[in-house]
């Protein structure tokens, strides 16, 4: 059984982008996956990436059509200019960190649907009532927004030195524990498919 980790920044519109299609694969190859939310930013402070803010606005206008192009492509609602973008992501991320290490729920979906809040439903992922809302709408207990913080903040900043070592750059970014191949951004998934299949 293959054991895949998956690092993410909870306000990437590119995650947002890989929908579920990492979890059905993973059931396909009967592997699992580890969730690892951590500081984006700061990851490309880390490892020689560039904050959005300070991107050249030729970037900034690829990204955008990128953006664009994909969701087209995926039939996947996006707005291009979030009402809370960027906002606070360590609310959200002590959340999936809380509610995975509760279990009981479903975890995908949760991601998913934080993910969501901010690329299709113009919600604020670092308001607690949001993530409430979220947490028990997947199957876990609202009050893991609480209840979750000291554990949340712990394995928030672990997750940021462990993508840091894992050779981690960005969002979303899958690293498959066996084999050590890494694979970045949601249209590197079939990739990870056939890798997978191969093991």
């Amino acid at each position: 059984m293959a054991n895949i980790d998956y690092y993410l920044g909870t306000i990437s519109p590119f995650a947002y982008l890989a929908g579920d299609r990492l979890e059905r694969i993973a059931e396909r190859h009967a592997a699992t996956i580890t969730y690892k939310p951590l500081d984006i930013l700061q990851l490309f402070d880390r490892t020689g990436g560039v904050r959005p803010a300070n991107r050249h606005a030729s970037r900034m206008e690829y990204r955008a059509q990128e953006l664009s192009r994909w969701s087209d492509h995926l039939g996947m609602a996006l707005n291009i200019k979030p009402a809370f973008w960027p906002v606070n992501m360590a609310p959200s991320s002590y959340a999936i960190i809380a509610a995975q290490k509760t279990g009981g729920g479903d975890l995908g979906g949760l991601v998913q649907a934080i993910l969501r809040a901010v690329w299709a439903e113009d919600r604020d992922i670092s308001d607690d009532g949001v993530l409430r809302d979220i947490l028990g709408r997947h199957g876990f207990d609202p009050a893991l927004v609480d209840k979750g913080l000291f554990v949340g903040a712990e394995t928030y900043g672990r997750n940021l030195e462990q993508a840091v070592e894992a050779g981690v750059f960005g969002s979303p970014f899958y690293v498959v524990q066996e084999s050590g191949q890494k694979f970045w951004g949601q249209d590197r998934l079939d990739f990870l498919d056939r890798h997978l299949a191969a093991l």
